[in-house]
C-alpha cells in the first residue's frame, strides 16, 4: 500500500476525531455551534483538511471505496473559496450526517490494509 495514501487516510481520520473532540467539551447542539466561533472555525479547518487529504488520496487511488469522495473535495473547495456563502447549518449537517459514515469507511479501509499487510508478512515468513 502506498505510504502517502495511508497518511492521507490517517489525516482524514485525525480531523474527524478532532471535530468529535470539540463536541465532548460542549453540548452537541446546533445553537451552541452557531454561537461558538472557535468551534465553527475548528470544524471549517478540519473539513478543509479532510477535503484536501481526500483530493490527494484520490490522485493515488481514484477507486477508494468512500461514499461521495468527490463531494468531499468539492465541499473543501466551497469552504475555502465561497467562505462568504458558507452557512452554519451546512457545516453542522456535514458534522452530524456525513462524518460518521466517512469515519466508518476510513476505519474499514485502514483495517483491511492492516489485515492484508499482515497476510503478506505471514506469507513471506512462511516461505523462509
Amino acid at each position: 500500500m502506498d505510504r502517502k495514501l495511508l497518511k492521507y487516510l490517517a489525516d482524514m481520520l485525525s480531523s474527524i476525531l478532532e471535530i468529535e473532540s470539540f463536541m465532548t467539551e460542549r453540548p452537541k447542539e446546533f445553537a451552541t455551534f452557531c454561537n461558538d466561533t472557535l468551534f465553527r472555525r475548528g470544524v471549517e479547518r478540519n473539513i478543509e483538511i479532510i477535503g484536501e487529504a481526500m483530493n490527494r488520496a484520490l490522485k493515488i487511488n481514484s477507486e477508494l471505496p468512500i461514499t461521495s469522495a468527490r463531494k468531499i473535495v468539492d465541499t473543501r473547495n466551497f469552504v475555502i473559496h465561497a467562505y462568504d456563502s458558507l452557512r452554519p447549518d451546512m457545516l453542522w449537517g456535514i458534522v452530524i450526517n456525513h462524518l460518521p459514515l466517512l469515519k466508518k469507511e476510513i476505519k474499514e479501509i485502514l483495517s483491511s490494509i492492516v489485515l492484508s499487510e499482515g497476510e503478506m508478512n505471514k506469507n513471506s515468513t512462511e516461505e523462509c
